[in-house]
């Protein structure tokens, strides 16, 4: 698996970088989509800086405050880092997935997202990294799932339920990459971060069968046997989904609260 790059050095943008005027009641919007042009066309890059604001709002024809709301818009995408001081202005960062997080976040708090959707993608999504795992697996990568059930054990020893939950959470987060593939590392991320909100949202909840699962699991991906790693992994995800499930319903109906899920779940933001 390749190794993760060094952090670009901050560097001015290219000094043949232009903007057109924008004229759209929008304006924002069509700032934003010149720079994100200008990202896709190759003329600018990772740790370029952005021209000052005076500039900017000169090239594009709008006020300060409108270039602004345009550059607020890019960082809030994870464009763009924003940073204030003498050294400070609008660089060019590397893409994460934390739109993609903040989105399905947002849709859960809502309720556009239920928790039986999020369990259900969760289990199609894993299956599919399950099976690219399965190819891809190295001695390290195996070496890590095995700490992290060594972990899981302690903690659920412990009786520390918020530990026990994050390190098998990270158990398929280490899946995820060992399929090389960023995709599928950005969207089980993404999901894994809902589905750790929901969780504390609901309390603890019992799933001594998973650390025998895991080591099941573990044998079918040593031995590279993909149909048995899939099918081991979801008959472990399908028991969690109906627990998750079962002790929400269970909470909500012991609450006086009209919808307890949505008050847990702002109150676990």
């Amino acid at each position: 698996m390749p190794s993760r790059s060094t952090k670009p050095e901050a560097t001015a943008a290219p000094t043949s970088l232009k903007f057109e005027p924008v004229r759209s009641t929008r304006a924002f919007e069509e700032i934003a989509t010149q720079i994100r042009a200008e990202l896709s066309q190759g003329r600018l890059k990772v740790g370029n800086r952005l021209p000052s604001e005076r500039a900017l709002s000169e090239q594009f024809g709008v006020s300060r405050n409108t270039l602004r709301e345009a550059l607020r818009s890019l960082e809030h995408a994870g464009l763009i880092r924003l940073q204030k001081g003498a050294s400070g202005g609008a660089f060019i960062t590397e893409a994460s997935g934390g739109a993609i997080s903040t989105g399905l976040m947002d849709m859960f708090h809502v309720g556009a997202i239920q928790p039986a959707q999020l369990t259900e993608a969760r289990i199609w999504l894993e299956s599919i990294i399950v099976r690219e795992a399965c190819l891809r697996a190295t001695p390290t990568d195996l070496e890590e799932l095995r700490r992290n059930i060594n972990e899981a054990a302690e903690a659920a020893a412990q009786g520390d339920f918020d530990r026990r939950a994050e390190v098998h959470l990270e158990f398929h987060r280490i899946l995820a990459r060992m399929t090389g593939n960023p995709i599928m590392v950005i969207v089980m991320d993404s999901v894994l971060k809902v589905l750790r909100h929901f969780i504390l949202s609901i309390g603890e909840y019992e799933n001594a069968f998973v650390l025998p699962s895991r080591k099941r699991f573990m044998k079918y991906l040593e031995a590279r046997d993909a149909d048995g790693a899939v099918a081991e992994m979801e008959s472990s995800l399908k028991k969690l989904q109906r627990g998750y499930l079962s002790h929400a319903r269970q909470a909500e109906e012991e609450s006086p609260a009209p919808s307890r899920r949505s008050t847990a779940a702002r109150e676990a933001a």
